[in-house]
């Protein structure tokens, strides 16, 4: 007698669990859209803010007739040297070497003034009492609200009646005599951050206030020393509204006048290489400002502007 094998019933299968909502993910999800989004923003303003310098670099290999012609693109075909070359030549008997040389005298005597004259100033200030300190720091403080342009005729009167046009002698002994307000409200703030008691420490040991602005102030002082020589030396580098006041012979111009003799309304302006001077001029600055940069957010930091 045969049997018949009963079917065998599967296995009852659990219900599968509903998805759990995890807020974690979609955080995640939208910070990440938000920070592609910011990114993109962001290097669109970069691109806009470097187009004119991207600009210039190209323009300095185009020729003239390329440049602020029909022609717009921003690399030419026509790539060549040929305007640094005539910019290397320099313009009216003067070379190009001896523009570098005089902005380099302007700019080096322009730091080395101001680092000194505002920093002794700024001891002063900060480290000695002395009568009527605080009218004279405000009165300091107020010079940094009259503008630049309501003392150029009685200035100018002062050094022509002294001789001293066609110098630089204008141009630098402001420098010498803390006349940039800025500079020295900048190191009064951050020696008033240093505690008071490396002076005191100082005195008990027999040290007076030379001994103590040179071995002490002036070592803790280098953010700020640094932060105010990047400033001047890069101010003094573009003006070009001090020596065009002050200087009448070609010799004697720096690299911003100099800049101005290739554009000549009567003439052919050579544009070119005006551009290619304007780009050998920028890489000093650019140079010295990669060089230094990370002292700025230290020299002008919260501890060195707190009251």
């Amino acid at each position: 007698m045969t049997t018949m094998a009963t079917p065998t019933q599967p296995a009852p299968t659990k219900p599968s669990a509903p998805p759990v909502y995890n807020p974690k993910s979609e955080s995640t999800t939208a910070k990440r859209i938000k920070s592609t989004i910011f990114h993109i923003v962001a290097l669109g303003l970069v691109a806009m803010v470097l187009y004119p310098a991207i600009w210039m670099i190209s323009a300095s290999f185009k020729p003239n007739s390329e440049i602020g012609g029909a022609n717009n693109a921003l690399w030419s075909n026509n790539f060549s040297f040929d305007n640094f070359v005539t910019a290397m030549e320099g313009i009216g008997g003067v070379s190009t070497l001896t523009f570098f040389t005089n902005s380099l005298i302007l700019a080096v005597g322009a730091v080395v003034g101001t680092v000194l004259s505002a920093s002794i100033s700024a001891y002063a200030f900060a480290r000695i009492n002395f009568p009527g300190r605080g009218l004279f720091f405000g009165m300091m403080i107020a010079t940094l609200l009259l503008p630049f342009h309501v003392v150029i005729i009685p200035q100018y009167i002062v050094f022509q009646q002294l001789g001293l046009v066609d110098t630089y002698v204008p141009l630098l002994i402001g420098k010498f005599l803390a006349a940039d307000a800025f500079f020295v409200f900048l190191m009064v703030q951050f020696m008033r951050g240093l505690p008071a008691e490396l002076d005191e420490a100082a005195r008990i040991d027999g040290a007076g206030h030379v001994r103590i602005f040179g071995s002490i102030m002036l070592p803790l002082m280098k953010p700020a020393l640094i932060s105010t020589s990047i400033f001047s030396f890069i101010w003094s580098w573009n003006d070009f509204l001090g020596p065009l006041l002050y200087l009448n012979t070609p010799e004697k111009y720096p690299l911003p006048l100099a800049l101005r003799l290739f554009v000549d309304q009567t003439q052919s302006s050579d544009y070119g290489a005006m551009i290619a001077m304007s780009v050998l001029a920028l890489l000093p600055v650019l140079v010295f400002f990669l060089v230094f940069q990370r002292y700025i957010v230290e020299g002008v930091s919260t501890q060195g502007l707190k009251g």
